[in-house]
């Protein structure tokens, strides 16, 4: 119906490229327009000026031999006062900006270490844009932003750097642990020296008092039987002891069988026995 009055419309964030009689002429903004098709006018076509994405992968190989798929995301538009030059001049548009991408990831990821490629995806991401500005102006379009989205190697590739990772990982925590062990021993050894340190002057004292006990026993029954000498007070207490701890041995029900002479005459060996271990021990710990 329009074509019938020559008038068309033009929509919104697009342009429309005015011919006549085939050659170019002008560029309709959006709105409505007189085209008198008697005149040779007409209209050669409709261009967006949207802002357009195009996703390109590439397959290439890094310095290390790795082969990735590399996956650019290319964001352009058409340039409202280059119209006719996006219109004439390129015949497939996202064909001409993926062989660009294309050139420019081969030839700087092969540059780089697998290792390198995702580090420095920016820096690739840059020289495609740079690359596809300088290339693309030049047809009436503009480069928006280039992103690398993402960067995928060969499937065992993968698993390879996860099992390099993982190993990485227990090492690190095999040390931790050792680490910790190893704190754990030393404070353990630090305690039992304490604990040894505090129960062999726990035994100097008691022993200490023991020989105390017995001196001032020998010396209050000296004083009060007059007639007996030291040594006899002495043998008296030693065999007391003897019979009092033979008693709590038989009353123990858990205790083992011990074998000691316990005859008249052995008496007096095991209390010179006892007395000679007494004072040696009491004389050791004077000096």
């Amino acid at each position: 119906m329009g074509n019938l009055f020559c008038c068309i419309q033009v929509d919104q964030s697009t342009v429309a490229i005015k011919e006549t009689f085939g050659k170019f002429e002008d560029v309709l903004e959006p709105g409505c327009h007189f085209l008198p098709w008697c005149l040779g006018q007409q209209v050669a076509g409709h261009l967006s000026l949207r802002l357009q994405q195009l996703d390109v992968r590439c397959e290439t190989k890094t310095k290390d031999n790795v082969f990735v798929n590399v996956v650019a995301s290319i964001q352009y538009r058409a340039l409202a006062n280059k119209a006719n030059d996006a219109f004439y001049k390129l015949s497939n548009t996202r064909s001409q900006i993926q062989a660009y991408v294309f050139d420019v990831i081969r030839a700087s990821v092969p540059k780089l270490l697998l290792d390198d490629v995702f580090e420095q995806k920016n820096e690739i991401a840059k020289a495609v844009e740079e690359e596809l500005e300088k290339a693309m102006s030049a047809y009436g379009f503009e480069i928006v932003q280039t992103l690398i989205v993402d960067i995928e190697p060969d499937e065992h590739v993968k698993r390879a750097m996860n099992e390099i990772n993982a190993a990485a990982r227990m090492r690190v925590a095999a040390n931790e642990k050792a680490e910790a062990e190893k704190i754990l021993q030393i404070k353990r050894a630090e305690g039992e020296a304490e604990a040894k340190y505090l129960s062999g002057l726990g035994i100097a004292r008691q022993r200490q008092a023991i020989v105390d006990g017995l001196r001032d026993s020998v010396l209050g029954f000296s004083v009060n039987v007059p007639g007996t000498t030291a040594k006899d007070v002495m043998d008296m207490v030693l065999v007391t002891q003897y019979f009092d701890t033979m008693k709590e041995i038989g009353a123990s029900s858990k205790s083992s069988a011990v074998f000691i002479p316990h005859g008249p005459g052995a008496v007096r060996d095991v209390a010179t026995q006892i007395r000679d271990g007494l004072l040696q021990g009491s004389f050791a710990e004077q000096s």
